[in-house]
C-alpha cells in the first residue's frame, strides 16, 4: 500500500567534549577520519602532527602519502602532546578549517543527477555524536543523498561526529536548516516524509512503498520528533519487534530502516 494522505525514543544523550578549537580551526583526530577528510578535499587542512614513532603503515601509511601528495604540512611531535588535544587519535591528527555544509540545492540536485528516487535523512535533535556519525556513515554506505540537521539543539558535524562516522561524513551532502520548512519543500519536490515513531499510529513496513522519493526522518535520543516535526510526516512508520520492547537506539533503528528501504530498491549501486 502506498503512503496514505498528507496529513524512537532512546538512551541518555553523550556530550561532544572534543569541540573546534576555535578561530576557524577544528581538530580532525583518528587513522580513518583523517585519511577520508585528505582524500575528500572539500576542506582545507593547515597541517598533520603525527606521533613520533607511530608506524607507518595501514591507514596511518596512506595519511602520510595522502598529505605528501596534497603538500600539507606534516609535524611529528611527543604522542603526550596529542593526548592533550584529544582522546582516540591514534596517533595522528589534522588541522583543519570547519565543515563545509551546503544549501538544500545541491542534495536536491544530486539526487536528480543520480536517476535514482530520492533518498534524504533528517536528524531531528539528536545530541550524541556516535548516533550522528553512526548514521551518517550508513547514510553513506545505502546511498542517501543528503542529510539534514536543525540549526539548534542538535549536535552538528563535530570532531568527535567525524571520528564516529570513520571520516565517511566528509563526503556526504549535509545541510542545516529548519526541519518544519525543509519538509515542506520536499514535500513540494514529491518526496513522501517518512517519520520513525514507535507506538500507536505508526505504520508496518509491509504496508508502505519505499521505492518512491523518501525523506526520513529520525528523532531524537530522549524525546524523538518534537511535535512540529511530527506532524509535519506524511506518515510514521514503525519497525516491529518482539514482546518486552518497546523502542531501539536511535542509530540502531535508523540504520535498520535505511537498509530496508535500500533492499526495497533493489540495493542499487551495491558493489559486485
Amino acid at each position: 500500500m502506498s503512503p496514505p494522505e498528507r496529513a524512537h525514543r532512546n538512551r541518555r544523550p553523550r556530550r561532544d567534549k572534543h569541540k573546534p578549537a576555535g578561530g576557524g580551526t577544528e581538530t580532525i583526530y583518528g587513522r580513518n577520519a583523517v585519511l577520508e577528510l585528505v582524500r575528500a578535499g572539500r576542506r582545507q587542512v593547515h597541517r598533520l602532527r603525527v606521533a613520533e614513532g607511530a608506524k607507518e603503515r595501514g591507514a596511518l601509511q596512506e595519511v602520510l602519502a595522502a598529505g605528501r601528495d596534497g603538500e600539507i604540512p606534516i609535524e611529528r611531535v611527543p604522542r603526550a602532546e596529542l593526548d592533550l588535544l584529544c582522546d582516540g587519535h591514534q596517533g595522528v591528527v589534522a588541522e583543519t578549517t570547519p565543515y563545509p555544509y551546503v544549501s538544500l540545492d545541491p542534495i536536491l540536485e544530486r539526487a536528480k543527477n543520480s536517476n535514482q528516487a530520492p533518498l534524504i535523512l533528517l536528524l531531528d535533535v539528536l545530541q550524541d555524536p556516535q548516533n550522528v556519525g553512526t548514521l551518517m556513515r550508513t547514510a553513506l554506505a545505502v546511498g542517501v543523498h543528503g542529510v539534514i540537521l536543525p540549526p539548534r539543539r542538535s549536535v552538528g558535524v563535530t570532531p568527535g561526529v567525524v571520528a564516529a562516522s570513520a571520516g565517511t561524513c566528509e563526503h556526504l551532502l549535509v545541510s542545516t536548516g529548519n526541519l518544519v520548512q525543509v519538509m515542506d519543500r520536499l514535500k513540494a519536490e514529491d518526496l513522501w516524509i517518512l517519520g520513525l515513531e514507535p507506538g500507536t499510529g505508526a505504520q508496518s513496513l509491509d504496508e508502505l512503498d519505499l521505492t518512491v522519493g523518501i525523506g526520513l526522518v529520525v528523532g531524537g535520543e530522549s524525546g524523538g520528533m518534537r511535535r512540529l516535526v511530527r506532524e509535519s510526516c506524511d506518515v510514521w512508520v514503525s519497525l516491529p519487534m518482539r514482546e518486552g520492547i518497546n523502542s531501539l537506539n536511535a542509530a540502531v533503528a535508523g540504520a535498520i530502516m535505511l537498509y530496508t528501504i535500500w533492499r526495497e530498491r533493489g540495493y542499487v549501486g551495491a558493489r559486485a
